[in-house]
């Protein structure tokens, strides 16, 4: 077969080229939004690198310029800065941790998993330094003795409120108003007794 002439060529390539993208225009139309979004995305995450290694650029060019004072803030106390840890009436604690601070923790969310202490004063009551407390003759409800309500700590006590009945419940409310008066079971026993005297 004769060689055609060049132009025809051309134009018989060039309609071709036409009928083969025309069948994938459907294709290419889907694909098109999500191209775009890629390289949109591409050009910002581009762009914030090179602006975080300016800024890099900078803080180091600030830091040569002027270099950083080594400064402790006021607020700032180590355990090397508090010397033998003893603080306040002249114990010595591992930590420097004051003993009234230590007191102060185990009340709030700390009560959950700590044992009452009857050492320790109640925040709510008043302390009575150099007096003999005041003993309260409160006899103890049967459901008190059951429990070891004593010894038992907030998460304890949440745990065993399942099995109880109203009456019990306001047994042991009114036993802890009259005894420690603990604001955190006294919270927890009132709502028990809300909840279950919906029901």
């Amino acid at each position: 077969m004769a060689t055609a002439p060049y132009g025809f060529r051309l134009l018989v390539g060039a309609a071709t080229f036409a009928v083969e993208e025309t069948i994938k225009l459907p294709k290419t139309i889907l694909m098109y939004p999500m191209t775009l979004a890629s390289q949109a995305a591409h050009i910002v995450m581009r762009f914030q690198q090179n602006i975080a290694e300016l800024v890099i650029k900078g803080d180091s060019t600030l830091e040569q310029i002027f270099p950083p004072k080594d400064e402790q803030p006021e607020w700032a106390t180590f355990d090397e800065d508090l010397g033998d840890g003893s603080e306040g009436d002249g114990e010595p604690s591992a930590l420097g941790i004051d003993a009234s601070d230590s007191e102060r923790r185990s009340e709030g969310r700390f009560a959950l998993y700590t044992a009452p202490d009857p050492s320790v004063d109640s925040p709510t009551q008043p302390v009575n330094r150099g007096k003999k407390p005041a003993a309260k003759a409160v006899a103890a409800p049967e459901v008190a003795d059951e429990l070891d309500y004593e010894s038992l700590t907030l998460a304890q006590l949440r745990a065993r409120l399942q099995t109880l009945d109203v009456d019990e419940l306001e047994a042991l409310l009114a036993y802890e108003e009259a005894t420690k008066a603990r604001a955190p079971f006294q919270t927890l026993l009132a709502n028990r007794i809300t909840r279950a005297t919906a029901k």
